[in-house]
C-alpha cells in the first residue's frame, strides 16, 4: 500500500507541472493586461508575476494535504497501514513543501517586494544616489522586521545577547532549517494571514457582490455615451465662450471667472479624451463580441451571485455553530462535533471519495476568491484608510501599484485556507476519515463479541483514530489567531451585505470605466489610441 501511495504521489507531483505552467501563464497575462506601457520595467514585472504565482501555488497546499489523511483509511474506519508508517510517509514531504512556500512568501513580503518597490518609488534621473540608498536600506529593515516578528515565539536562545542584526538574521534562518523554527514560521504566517483577513473583508467581500452584478447589469451603450458626451462638450464650449466674451473689450476677467474658466477648460480636455476613447471602443471588435455574449454574461453573473450567497450562508452557519457549541473564546472557538448542517461541508464530504472532484471544487473556490478579490481591487483601487494610493486600470497601472496588488493578493490567498476551513471545518480538519466505534453485543450466540459502527471524524473522536491535517495544525497553533478570525468572519458577512446593497443601487458602468480620469495626462492616451 505504501508503494502504491508513493507511486501515486510521484504521479501526482508530475501532474502539478502543467498547473504551474498554467498559473505562470495566467499571471503573465494578468500583469501585462494592467501594466503601464510607458512605465513598464523588467524587474517589477518579474517580481509581480513571481509573487502572484507563489500565492496561487501555495493555495494548492490544502487539497494536497487533505488527500493523504483521507487515503490512510478505508471507508469502514480501519487503517490501510499502521498510523506511524502512514504519518511518516506524508508528513515529511508536506512539511518541507509547506515550509518552503511559506518561507518564499516571507521573503517576498519582507525583502524582495519592498526592495523593488522602494527602487521605483525613489527612481529619478536627478536622484540616483538616493534611490540606491533606499534600495540598500529596504532589505535589511525587512529582514529585521521579519526576525522581530518571529521573536514573539520562543526559540532556542541566541548565541549572544550583544549580537548584531546580521547575526540575528543568520540565527533566524538556522532555526527555520530545524524543527524549532516551525512555531515561529507558523506565527509569522498567521500574522500575515491576519493582515490578509483585513484585505478579504475590504476587497473580497465587495468583489463578491460587484463582479456578478456588473456581469448581470452589463455596460451602457457606446452610441448613447458618445451622444451624451458630445452634448456635454457643446455645453462646456458654450460656457467657455460666454466667459471669454466678457473680456472682448480688453477688460481682464475677475479671479472668480478665471478660476471657472480654468476648471471648464480642464473639464473640456477630459470630455475630449473621453470622446476619443469612446470612438476607439465603438470600433473595437471586443465590444461587439461582448454584446453578442451578453446572455452568457448574465448566466455567469447569476451563477456567481448564487455561489456568493452559498458561501455567505455556509460561513454564517459555521460561525453560528461556533457561537452556540464551541469550547469558548480561549480555545479559538473549536467545535466538538457537527451540530448544524453546513451545505458546503456536506458537499465536499460527498465528493471526497470520488477522486478528484473535491480537489476540483476546492480549486474552484480558491480561484473564485482570487477573481472576486481582483474585481474588488480593480473597482476600489488601493487605499490606506481614507487615502487612495493607487488606481488599478488596464494598460496604465504603475509598477508600484502592481507590486501592492500582488502583495495584497498574496495575503488574501493566505487567508483563503482559513476561509475554506470556516466554510467546511470538518472537511478541512479530517477529510473523509471515519473511525470505528466498538460496542459490546449481548446474547447467547454472541457471547463477549463486539460490533462496531463507523462515524465521521470530528474533534470529539479519539486521537489514535483520526489524523488532523497538517494545514489545520500549522494555522491553528495559537488560539488567539483563531479567535480573531472568528470575529473577522462576522465582519466579512457584514461587509458583503453592505457591498451587495451598494452594488444593487449603482447603475450600469461605462464601457470605458476607469480609462479616463481628470488627473491623467494627455500622453497616456497613446496607449489606447495608437
Amino acid at each position: 500500500v505504501i508503494f502504491h501511495y508513493v507511486l501515486f504521489s510521484t504521479y501526482f507531483h508530475l501532474l502539478t507541472i502543467l498547473p504551474v505552467q498554467v498559473i505562470l501563464a495566467f499571471c503573465w497575462v494578468y500583469i501585462r493586461k494592467f501594466q503601464s506601457r510607458q512605465e513598464s520595467e523588467v524587474v517589477s514585472t518579474i517580481t509581480a508575476i513571481c509573487a502572484l504565482a507563489v500565492a496561487l501555488i501555495s493555495s494548492a497546499l490544502l487539497p494536497v494535504d487533505i488527500f493523504p489523511v483521507s487515503f490512510m483509511k478505508y471507508p469502514d474506519g480501519t487503517y490501510k497501514v499502521s498510523i506511524g508508517s502512514a504519518n511518516t510517509s506524508f508528513e515529511g514531504p508536506n512539511d518541507f513543501t509547506r515550509g518552503t512556500l511559506y518561507s518564499i512568501i516571507l521573503f517576498c513580503v519582507f525583502l524582495w517586494i519592498p526592495f523593488v518597490y522602494f527602487y521605483y518609488e525613489e527612481r529619478d534621473d536627478d536622484n540616483v544616489n538616493k534611490c540606491s540608498v533606499r534600495m540598500q536600506l529596504s532589505s535589511p529593515h525587512g529582514a529585521v522586521a521579519c526576525s522581530d516578528l518571529m521573536a514573539f515565539v520562543p526559540l532556542e536562545a541566541p548565541p549572544g545577547q550583544n549580537s548584531t542584526q546580521w547575526e540575528k538574521v543568520q540565527y533566524l534562518f538556522e532555526e527555520l532549517g530545524s524543527s524549532h523554527g516551525l512555531p515561529a514560521l507558523s506565527f509569522s504566517i498567521s500574522t500575515l494571514t491576519l493582515i490578509g483577513m483585513l484585505a478579504v473583508i475590504t476587497y473580497t467581500a465587495y468583489g463578491m457582490s460587484v463582479l456578478p452584478l456588473n456581469l448581470i447589469k452589463g455596460t451602457r451603450s457606446v452610441a448613447y455615451e458618445r451622444l451624451e458626451n458630445t452634448e456635454d462638450i457643446d455645453d462646456v464650449e458654450h460656457q467657455i465662450e460666454k466667459l471669454k466674451s466678457k473680456c472682448i473689450d480688453g477688460r481682464p476677467l475677475s479671479s472668480r471667472d478665471r478660476h471657472n474658466l480654468q476648471e471648464l477648460e480642464g473639464k473640456l480636455q477630459v470630455l475630449q479624451r473621453r470622446g476619443r476613447h469612446l470612438e476607439v471602443a465603438e470600433r473595437n471588435c471586443c465590444t461587439k463580441v461582448g454584446s453578442a455574449l451578453r446572455p452568457f454574461k448574465i448566466i455567469l453573473g447569476v451563477f456567481f451571485i448564487l455561489v456568493a450567497l452559498l458561501f455567505t450562508v455556509a460561513l454564517f452557519i459555521s460561525n453560528l455553530d461556533k457561537a452556540l457549541h464551541s469550547a469558548g473564546i480561549r480555545s479559538g472557538f473549536i467545535i466538538f462535533g457537527t451540530n448544524l448542517t453546513n451545505p458546503l461541508n456536506e458537499l465536499l464530504l460527498a465528493l471526497q471519495p470520488v477522486f478528484p472532484l473535491d480537489y476540483i471544487l476546492i480549486t474552484v473556490i480558491t480561484m473564485y476568491f482570487v477573481l472576486t478579490s481582483m474585481a474588488g481591487i480593480r473597482n476600489m483601487g488601493i487605499w490606506f484608510f481614507w487615502i487612495r494610493l493607487y488606481k488599478i486600470r488596464p494598460k496604465r497601472t504603475r509598477p508600484q501599484a502592481l507590486l501592492f496588488l500582488c502583495m495584497i493578493l498574496l495575503l488574501i490567498v493566505l487567508h483563503t485556507s482559513y476561509m475554506i476551513y470556516s466554510l467546511a471545518p470538518q472537511y478541512v480538519m479530517y477529510g473523509s476519515q471515519k473511525y470505528l466505534v466498538q460496542s459490546p453485543t449481548t446474547g447467547p450466540a454472541s457471547g463477549n463479541a463486539t460490533s462496531g459502527t463507523t462515524r465521521i471524524c470530528d474533534a470529539d473522536a479519539p486521537e489514535d483514530q483520526c489524523t488532523v491535517t497538517r494545514s489545520y495544525l500549522f494555522l491553528h497553533k495559537f488560539w488567539f489567531f483563531s479567535t480573531i478570525y472568528y470575529f473577522g468572519n462576522w465582519a466579512f458577512i457584514g461587509a458583503f451585505l453592505v457591498g451587495l446593497a451598494v452594488s444593487c443601487c449603482r447603475g450600469k458602468k461605462s464601457v470605458i470605466e476607469g480609462e479616463v480620469e481628470a488627473d491623467d495626462s494627455d500622453l497616456s492616451d497613446d496607449e489606447y489610441v495608437h
